[in-house]
């Protein structure tokens, strides 16, 4: 393993991982495996990880939940530093700090018992805080960045805090999207509620995401262009159920796309075919919601 058995000496209480398998850790179920995964247990050891990785030009790339991410095939030479260990979540007074490996459904659990509200919206979301802050997660009502006071993160091996201002909050992305950014928790808005309103608001999101396809998949592919629908305009083109090997378009919601045992390259492939398509018929240009999983490399 050269570089990685370091791990173990350097850093005795890190989670490592080896032979990682991306179809296990992506809701995509697809794509090959990473050398390495390591979970740091707080943001000081994320920093000393990541600080390491640098110093011995090792690739690394971040994974949260890795609900909307399309992992390569075959195998990355390469470390997965993740934040499935930074869970913490402390409340005072009007604002929450949540740890970037705090699920949506753990969120809004803490929110219902402390009678916070406004985090209804990501009750069912495959989601970390984390990844959240990357993709500017929400609805259509709210996103994360209706929340976001400031974020924690990992720049160039040092803590930093980024007010909302320097997050570059926009339609499904952030200044967290460039790959050299590691989101360790966030500071979030917590505005007083009831139980029964809290209760109340996580059902009707819960029945509105009751109708989304079933399956493996990546949530939706595509942002919604100017307004309208990514979906529909796919629809239009006649793409749903088209299929290319274990990957096809789904027939309830033309948005996503379903993995039934098909490789990366299959998913990406009906991507580009969507894309083309669309581009062809209307003069759309669709942007990819989704993030491709891609190991940063040292220059």
């Amino acid at each position: 393993m050269g570089v990685y058995a370091l791990f173990e000496d350097r850093f005795p209480l890190l989670t490592v991982r080896e032979h990682v398998s991306f179809s296990r850790c992506t809701t995509i179920g697809c794509g090959g495996e990473a050398a390495l995964s390591v979970s740091p247990s707080d943001a000081e050891e994320g920093a000393e990880v990541l600080n390491f990785l640098q110093r011995e030009r090792v690739p690394y790339a971040f994974l949260g939940a890795g609900a909307n991410t399309l992992p390569p095939d075959g195998f990355s030479d390469g470390v997965l530093v993740r934040s499935d260990h930074l869970k913490g979540m402390v409340l005072d007074g009007n604002t929450l700090f949540a740890g970037a490996g705090v699920t949506g459904g753990a969120l809004v659990r803490f929110a219902l018992c402390h009678e916070i509200g406004g985090f209804e919206p990501f009750i069912g979301i495959p989601m970390t805080v984390g990844g959240a802050c990357v993709m500017n997660a929400g609805v259509k009502e709210k996103h994360i960045s209706d929340l976001v006071l400031r974020v924690l993160a990992i720049r160039k091996g040092k803590i930093e805090s980024f007010p909302l201002s320097a997050c570059a909050f926009g339609e499904k992305t952030s200044v967290f999207q460039d790959g050299k950014i590691f989101v360790v928790g966030a500071l979030l808005r917590a505005e007083p509620s009831i139980r029964e309103k809290i209760r109340k608001k996580c059902g009707e999101f819960l029945q509105r995401r009751s109708s989304l396809p079933k399956g493996r998949s990546m949530g939706c592919i595509f942002v919604n262009p100017n307004g309208v629908s990514a979906g529909e305009l796919i629809d239009r083109c006649g793409l749903k159920g088209l299929r290319y090997g274990g990957a096809f378009v789904s027939e309830r919601h033309a948005n996503f796309i379903i993995n039934e045992g098909g490789t990366a390259a299959d998913v990406s492939a009906l991507i580009e075919k969507i894309k083309q398509d669309v581009f062809l018929q209307t003069g759309i240009a669709l942007r990819e919601e989704i993030r491709r999983l891609s190991f940063y490399e040292h220059t």
